[in-house]
């Protein structure tokens, strides 16, 4: 229970508030039936504070953008600008620091990492409420609530704070943002015990619930960061936000790089010194050469801008991605934790199933549009043949449309809350979602609920009420007046003598038939409502009297939230590649295990409950948790216990949810995935990703987009270092033989930042590759330098040294000055990195195809800028100026050329081999 009472001497309360009466909740909050007085009000206030949650400061701008430097990458190079600047080489310390500060600016741009979903859930208290203070009905701005106030709650209200009711008349409330009910809750008086789920509590209504139905009076128990939403929002701040397999993986390769950089540095720089004799300074800047050709400057940068072409690529497949690292993350995803309703479920309630004496009637379509036919053992029943095929049937419908408070209205186009039809228009629901589903069926069976409304008026009515149960409506009718209720079978039952059979005619009732129909109903997780007509006498009055017995049961409705028709295929699809889906939802065990059988998850699936959980340590939940894909009853806290136990069994969880309830698991998942349209703020705000048409398809296309930015990347990768280590290993081979630097450090800067850069970002474009749907996930902890990478890293590295070196030492045999024969080799490189990339583009597969020759239009373009650039680079004197390069002739051009060409023919022959040999 809460420990907000009220603000005197306040006496605990025996029990937890749900499980405490009407009057013992007001006598531990010291109040009474009439409310609290200003003086009570003012001491609440200084005690508890307002009725609204803390904000959380988001991070600064500077804060962001020193989180950008925190990479040992870039450590490596702002330290390698410093000391060459204390030498006095301020162009080359000026040329690296530039490319640190252009990788730290795109990172800042690219990524918003501001947290603000504790001022989501913030907003979803209600502005206003209607309180009772010193006897006197008032409306005032809902922070101003204390502990023991008396609110009014009316249809359309959302609830102000947590409330114990006190009076009830047929109260709905819809909880589904904090419980994942699929329907409007009805409330009742009577307490429940202490251990009740969070969505059986029901002499409770929670903030930020929105009334549906009924009237209630009731006094509030606990506000602001009290309240079930303020538990929420700290649950979400106690919740870290986790690295990913992306990152992890890229800390790794850094780390790697930087030990092997910074050895070699250190070996070449004693080796100079020592074995040489060469100057310290002059040894010393070599070794910064060394660093500065073996860091490929440009990863960090390729990497964010791949992950942002991923961003991209899912927007139009309708997933919105807020953290970019998320993006790759989904690609290595073993596990997807999905709520239930509106993730795989529509969120509009259906009628699937008609029970009737005689027959059983599959009602076909989804939503509220009002298409789909009726059939009786697979034959179709035609709507206008009803009254002669059917009679009991159409009377059945006809009850559905006049006892029923509801209205569905056409909309040109569909959008949040509207159900799309197959004729382009829409259909919006106004009113309680059961309702909307009984009026959809009465319109597939031919029934215009408007006119049949005009036609047969309503007299009097019996509004619903949680104690009794149904409703009923009177109605004028030719010989007389009709009644016409519906409600829970067990409610509506007890007042019948007779039923109808389909042909029209009215016989006893067998209640054994109707309790063995309502509990096949309830097992194939439908929501069971039964229809009843009778007559009422001249002058005779409805009233609950009136309708206590003698009713004709006209047949039950087999109600349910239907599960997406493209999330059965995304089931199978990820199943398909690998990964497991989860179901984890607020709404009761039987529907659950339904609607996870029809969407393809298994066959008599058991859902594990909320209060099985609680009881469960963590190491028995870990157990449960990988054998169990149904959990039910399911709170924020128990939804946060799954995903991190999940976690600790080494999976790669996405969570996937819509309301407020799902915001902490979302945020503790390694990908939180947040319905965009029918989605609470506090979601979005907590997910990584949101679905912009909340669609659990798109979940699949975003696991495809995922693995194929891993792999675009890997290719990055491999392009990037072997280049880097040929640079490398020339200078090294300089050393040890004595010779001259064959490319200077800003050279090597030039082409790493530009030329390589340039190449490397088309691979970020590359197109999906036709398995990567059928793979299984990648294991988080696979290091993206595998035994393969590392071979074509070393076999690469070694056809660029020998390039490099070999022209270089061409050109002086040659007689060329040495600013001249740096500049053959500074082209080489390039040479070489634009025919390699032909080759990296399929790892293992042959480029020599006309695919693979013709490239992509990025592809081309890239290379004809980045030889452009190359001209300038040679050519222009102002360029030469500050590289110190030369202009070179057409058979000097063609020597580098050549040279790319034969490192492009020695790979083909590699993947000939590879491919030969693993047969």
């Amino acid at each position: 229970m809460s420990d907000t009472n009220h603000p005197g001497n306040p006496s605990p309360a025996p029990a937890p508030w749900h499980a405490c009466t009407a009057q013992q909740a007001l006598q531990a909050l010291q109040s009474t039936d009439q409310g609290l007085s200003s003086g009570q009000v003012d001491e609440g206030l200084a005690r508890h504070g307002p009725n609204q949650l803390v904000a959380a400061e988001p991070p600064g701008l500077w804060r962001r953008v020193a989180m950008q430097f925190h990479n040992l990458l870039i450590y490596v190079l702002m330290a390698a600008s410093v000391t060459t600047a204390l030498v006095g080489h301020w162009l080359d310390a000026g040329v690296i620091m530039a490319v640190v500060l252009l990788n730290v600016a795109i990172g800042v741009l690219q990524e918003g990492k501001a947290e603000k979903a504790l001022q989501a859930i913030r907003h979803l208290l209600a502005p206003h409420a209607m309180v009772l203070r010193d006897g006197h009905l008032v409306e005032i701005d809902a922070a101003g609530l204390v502990p023991g106030d008396v609110v009014q709650l009316a249809s359309g209200d959302s609830v102000p704070a947590d409330v114990r009711l006190l009076v009830n008349h047929g109260l709905r409330v819809d909880e589904s943002a904090l419980t994942g009910e699929s329907v409007p809750v009805d409330k009742s008086l009577d307490p429940v015990a202490p251990a009740a789920a969070l969505g059986d509590r029901l002499c409770l209504a929670f903030a930020g619930t929105l009334v549906t139905q009924g009237q209630a009076r009731a006094v509030v128990v606990a506000t602001g960061s009290h309240t079930e939403m303020g538990r929420i929002g700290r649950l979400l701040e106690a919740v870290e936000t986790g690295t990913t397999p992306l990152l992890r993986n890229m800390a790794q390769l850094a780390r790697w790089i930087t030990l092997a950089v910074m050895a070699a540095a250190a070996l070449l720089f004693a080796f100079g010194t020592l074995v040489r004799g060469m100057p310290a300074v002059e040894m010393f800047l070599t070794a910064v050469s060394l660093a500065v050709a073996a860091i490929p400057e440009g990863l960090p940068a390729i990497m964010t801008i791949t992950l942002a072409i991923g961003v991209q690529r899912m927007a139009a497949r309708h997933a919105v991605v807020r953290r970019l690292p998320a993006v790759e993350t989904l690609g290595s995803v073993t596990v997807i934790c999905s709520d239930k309703t509106g993730t795989l479920t529509r969120n509009q309630m259906t009628v699937q199933q008609v029970v009737l004496a005689d027959q059983f009637i599959d009602v076909e379509g989804v939503g509220y549009a009002p298409d789909g036919h009726l059939r009786e053992g697979g034959r179709r029943l035609m709507a206008g043949e009803l009254f002669r095929e059917s009679p009991a049937l159409l009377a059945l419908a006809e009850a559905a449309a006049l006892c029923n408070d509801a209205s569905l209205q056409q909309r040109p186009e569909a959008g949040i809350g509207q159900a799309p039809a197959s004729n382009g228009v829409s259909w919006q629901l106004t009113g309680d979602p059961t309702e909307g589903a009984l009026l959809c069926l009465a319109m597939k069976a031919g029934i215009d609920p408007v006119e049949l409304r005009v036609e047969h008026p309503r007299l009097q009515a019996i509004p619903f009420e949680s104690e009794h149960r149904f409703m009923a409506t009177a109605h004028a009718r030719a010989g007389g007046h009709q009644v016409l209720l519906k409600g829970a079978p067990e409610s509506v039952l007890v007042r019948c003598s007779h039923q109808l059979l389909h042909s029209g005619q009215e016989v006893p009732l067998d209640v054994q038939h109707w309790n063995a129909a309502v509990e096949e109903q309830a097992r194939s997780g439908r929501r069971v409502l039964a229809l009843a007509r009778g007559q009422l006498g001249d002058g005779q009055a409805l009233n609950h009297q009136t309708v206590s017995q003698g009713l004709t049961l006209l047949g039950l409705v087999g109600i349910i939230d239907p599960p997406r028709d493209e999330a059965i295929a995304a089931v199978a699809q990820c199943r398909a590649a690998g990964i497991r889906v989860k179901m984890i939802t607020g709404d009761h065990g039987t529907t659950a295990s339904a609607i996870a059988g029809q969407l393809g998850m298994g066959e008599a699936l058991r859902a594990v409950t909320g209060p099985e959980i609680e009881a469960m340590d963590d190491e028995a939940l870990r157990q449960v948790v990988q054998d169990t894909d149904v959990f039910a009853r399911a709170s924020p806290e128990h939804k946060l216990r799954l995903v991190q136990a999940l976690q600790a069994r080494g999976e790669v969880v996405a969570m996937t949810g819509d309301g407020v309830n799902d915001a902490p698991a979302l945020k503790q998942a390694d990908v939180g995935v947040a319905m965009g349209q029918k989605g609470t703020e506090a979601a979005k705000q907590a997910g990584a990703i949101v679905l912009a048409d909340d669609n659990f398809a798109s979940i699949a296309h975003a696991v495809e987009e995922g693995r194929t930015v891993y792999d675009n990347l890997r290719k990055t990768v491999v392009f990037l270092l072997p280049i880097n280590g040929g640079e490398s290993l020339s200078l090294l081979a300089a050393v040890l033989f004595g010779l001259a630097l064959p490319v200077l450090p800003a050279q090597i800067l030039w082409v790493n930042m530009v030329s390589s850069v340039a190449l490397a970002m088309v691979l970020a474009f590359e197109p999906t590759e036709p398995d990567v749907m059928k793979r299984r996930p990648r294991p988080a902890t696979q290091a993206m330098l595998s035994s393969f990478v590392l071979w074509r890293i070393f076999l690469v590295s070694t056809l660029f040294l020998i390039g490099i070196f070999g022209i270089y030492r061409w050109a002086l045999s040659m007689g060329s000055p040495i600013e001249e024969a740096r500049t053959m080799a500074v082209n080489t490189l390039v040479a070489m990195e634009i025919f390699y990339l032909f080759s990296v583009r399929y790892l293992k597969a042959p480029s020599f195809t006309w695919r693979g020759v013709q490239g992509t239009p990025r592809v081309l373009l890239a290379v004809a800028g980045v030889l452009v650039l190359q001209a300038l680079f040679t050519y222009a004197p102002f360029m030469q100026t500050l590289f110190n390069t030369r202009s070179l002739d057409l058979v000097q051009l063609s020597l580098c050329a050549t040279a790319g060409v034969a490192v492009l023919l020695v790979l083909e022959l590699e993947k000939t081999l590879l491919r030969h040999f693993r047969r």
